[in-house]
């Protein structure tokens, strides 16, 4: 038996294009791994926590090896029981919407709580390690318009979204990353196998 964990990260619910995607996926997952655990993170329901000052503290006190105070333990414990959620699923599914050209703030947020040294990677005279290194992740985008080698909105200008989901997804460890695209949601409609497309890859995940 495995755990997935599930990084909710629209608002919008099932009006929105990467939720919808996700749900699909989720249902055929259910499918083929019946007695997997599945963890959602929706990131609008949850009180997530802000990075204060004994937040930062309790960060710093760590990496030069003094002791934190009740305080710093209490927020560091906060944060680690988040990092904690991505450190015991061996699969990790992301839902991600394009906002201004990148990702949500409330995703970023999240991203910036757990990503710490002895959170979910470490480092020493070998460089930086992500711990995750046994975890693999799906990650659906939904954009409203497309980015297109040579089109008015090339991705490598653009295109705030993918690469930094992938570069931090490989900061932490992950390198088996695979991914969905749903894109000119502004302007049509999703393509009418959208959703029997996401659920069979995630009969197969």
């Amino acid at each position: 038996m495995a755990r997935l964990l599930y990084i909710e990260s629209s608002p919008r619910k099932e009006r929105s294009v990467s939720t919808q995607a996700a749900s699909a996926f989720l249902e055929g997952y259910r499918e083929t791994h019946r007695g997997d655990d599945i963890d959602v993170l929706n990131i609008w329901s949850e009180n997530l926590p802000q990075l204060d000052r004994d937040a930062f503290e309790a960060k710093y006190a760590g990496l030069s090896g003094q002791q934190r105070t009740p305080a710093q333990e209490k927020a560091w414990g906060v944060l680690n029981a988040y990092a904690e959620r991505f450190r015991a699923a061996q699969k990790i599914l992301i839902s991600v919407p394009m906002w201004n050209f990148a990702i949500p703030y409330r995703l970023k947020q999240l991203i910036d709580l757990v990503s710490h040294k002895d959170l979910l990677f470490t480092f020493d005279e070998r460089g930086l390690n992500g711990l995750l290194t046994k975890t693999k992740a799906f990650v659906i985008y939904a954009r409203g318009i497309s980015y297109e080698p040579g089109g008015m909105t090339p991705a490598a200008e653009w295109d705030h979204q993918k690469p930094y989901v992938e570069q931090w997804l490989k900061f932490i460890g992950v390198t088996n990353v695979s991914s969905f695209i749903v894109d000119k949601t502004l302007m049509e409609e999703p393509a009418a196998n959208m959703r029997q497309q996401a659920a069979a890859i995630g009969r197969n995940f």
